[in-house]
């Protein structure tokens, strides 16, 4: 599970459409940046926010994301939180297998995600829903 102090309200963003999952790209974008991410931890969590939202929009029929500068009393960091109402991932331990697709893509969403980001949990239901929380922290 994910630590730290939330430092602010947290933001979220409704995820319904392609747009969407371009609007939270950009909010992570801005909060990374404020919470001083490196370029290249700002790129990665870019990158698994992107992977995870489109997820919550294709696999979970939409939901959203809530996006919070969070702090370990050392350093900094971002904590996202992405939740649908879907169907849920039957199998999850193959669901983070690389390779695994359902949808004729690389598969690499999730198991990918998961290695771009320094904290990465995965709660998932059948018939009602998937929260994924990822956190990000400063070097």
């Amino acid at each position: 599970m994910t630590t730290g102090l939330d430092l602010g309200t947290p933001a979220t963003q409704a995820i319904r459409s392609d747009e969407d999952v371009v609007r939270v790209r950009q909010l992570v974008r801005t909060t990374a940046v404020a919470a001083r991410l490196s370029l290249v931890d700002q790129t990665k969590l870019v990158t698994a926010a992107s992977e995870l939202a489109r997820n919550t929009l294709i696999y979970g029929g939409g939901g959203s994301a809530e996006v919070t500068t969070v702090s370990d009393g050392r350093r900094r960091g971002v904590r996202i939180v992405f939740a649908d109402q879907g169907p849920g991932i039957p199998d999850l331990d193959l669901a983070l297998t690389d390779g695994y697709t359902t949808g004729g893509g690389l598969g690499l969403g999730l198991s990918g995600a998961r290695r771009l980001v320094d904290e990465f949990d995965i709660r998932t239901a059948v018939g009602e829903g998937t929260t994924i929380t990822v956190t990000k922290w400063s070097r």
